[in-house]
């Protein structure tokens, strides 16, 4: 376990992974992310803008959380982020649904399925006792 500082707060704390942030960072982050989240939901056509503002989270925070599928815009909403691949508006997540169809056709087609073991020939004298004639 590293011991470094909190990116939010400077205090030191047992790093392990994730964010680097302190447990009580950690805490005041989340507790952020739920009220982002019930207002998304009390206001579904709400502007990324007065999310940000009246949540008190930056617009950069409100993406990652989009982009790590925690939250979704519904399509009334005029919020969306761009693909990663092509650039189509999304409402969550990193690709679009056909660049994600794409994806999985060329992952799937990348490895060689395994071919089923050809039938092995018996041989009727292969397992039998000889014996030498004196």
């Amino acid at each position: 376990m590293e011991v470094t500082n909190c990116k939010a707060c400077g205090n030191l704390f047992n790093y392990a992974s994730g964010l680097r942030l302190c447990p009580n960072c950690m805490k005041k982050l989340e507790n952020k992310f739920i009220i982002t989240k019930n207002y998304i939901r009390e206001n579904p056509n709400a502007k990324i803008n007065d999310v940000a503002k009246n949540c008190k989270v930056s617009i950069p925070q409100i993406k990652k959380w989009i982009r790590e599928e925690r939250l979704a815009f519904s399509q009334d909403s005029g919020i969306g982020i761009k693909c990663d691949n092509c650039g189509k508006m999304i409402r969550t997540g990193r690709f679009c649904a056909e660049c994600k169809t794409k994806m999985i056709n060329k992952l799937d087609n990348a490895y060689e399925k395994p071919k089923p073991a050809a039938p092995q020939k018996k041989e009727k004298e292969k397992e039998r006792m000889r014996f030498l004639d004196n």
